[in-house]
């Protein structure tokens, strides 16, 4: 049985949003080769292969609520609505940049669309969404938060701390671990004595659930249950989604704690892939994807352009936006 025209639309919504995410992340991969003469310098974490939960959690979201991120976070920020060409613009160090080309990949963040900033410190985002979902609660708005933080994360006492305030107050706060099995290189099983970061959820007499990440539909329709009850004064969910980045922790990582074998399992199950497939099935034609395709590619070419035709930020500015 097929959906309706507006679910098929909502189907391709989601399509384009990931496949805008996937193709920005490989571009900002490109740009550290000499052959592209080093645009961007430093390092990069990027989302490829997690862009199911960033926009499944985000398509059930308001403007006006709020998320905090990750060093793993243009994937976030460009599901909650960010802009390519100013996230480009900052990692290729422009003034026209987020942080005005300060602050590079993992420090950026728009107010205006909710996102509280990305953050390079692991778990660094946890007690900052927990201000803010106690914020909302004071001034008795109808906003919840949104945590995206990694498997690694959930063994800091940050996650500890932030989780129970959450909970003995009951914030409106969606707690997401990307669980995507490595905390850079050690594997969940040397780090973790239960199976599922979601079971931790009960120490705090909340709700853990499990969510497949590699698949768009699950992750949107178990976001959407947790947002609503936040947002009605339920308190907070923990979702575990279970993903996998299918390039190294950083972009140096070559992988080696990893066999090739696992890899390639995981592959099968692309989110992209499969809601190709399920567009397919719908009956969306090869004309239809080839305009999303062309349209993605058209919004990079100008992010990259408005990037590389931005000023540099000038002598002056080292001493602004300064805090201490």
């Amino acid at each position: 049985m097929r959906h309706s025209q507006n679910n098929i639309k909502t189907l391709q919504r989601y399509y384009h949003d990931m496949l805008l995410i996937r193709r920005f992340e490989e571009k900002v991969l490109s740009f550290f080769d000499v052959s592209n003469k080093n645009k961007i310098f430093g390092t990069t974490h990027v989302y490829i292969g997690q862009e199911a939960v960033a926009v499944g959690v985000c398509s059930k979201l308001r403007q006006n609520d709020f998320i905090t991120s990750t060093h793993r976070g243009h994937g976030h920020f460009l599901a909650k609505g960010g802009d390519p060409a100013r996230i480009m613009a900052e990692l290729f160090g422009k003034v026209t940049g987020y942080s005005k080309g300060k602050g590079g990949t993992q420090h950026m963040g728009d107010l205006s669309i909710g996102h509280l900033g990305s953050n390079g410190i692991t778990g660094g985002g946890l007690p900052i969404a927990t201000g803010a979902g106690f914020s909302i609660q004071y001034q008795k708005q109808d906003q919840v938060v949104v945590c995206f933080f990694g498997d690694g994360a959930a063994n800091e006492g940050m996650f500890h701390e932030s989780l129970n305030m959450a909970a003995i107050w009951s914030l409106p706060i969606i707690f997401i671990c990307e669980n995507n099995l490595y905390a850079m290189s050690t594997p969940i099983k040397n780090s973790f004595s239960v199976p599922d970061i979601a079971t931790r959820a009960c120490a705090y007499g909340i709700e853990g659930v499990i969510v497949d990440g590699m698949c768009v539909l699950d992750v949107a329709a178990k976001t959407e249950a947790a947002v609503e009850k936040a947002r009605g004064g339920g308190g907070p969910t923990l979702l575990e989604c279970k993903t996998y980045r299918f390039l190294g922790h950083s972009k140096n990582d070559l992988c080696a704690y990893r066999t090739r074998e696992e890899e390639s399992e995981w592959r099968k199950k692309d989110p992209l892939v499969q809601m190709e497939t399920c567009l397919h099935h719908e009956g969306m034609s090869l004309q239809e994807f080839t305009a999303i395709s062309n349209e993605v590619n058209q919004t990079i070419e100008d992010a990259v352009r408005f990037a590389d035709d931005s000023p540099w930020p000038s002598s002056q500015e080292l001493f602004t936006d300064l805090y201490c």
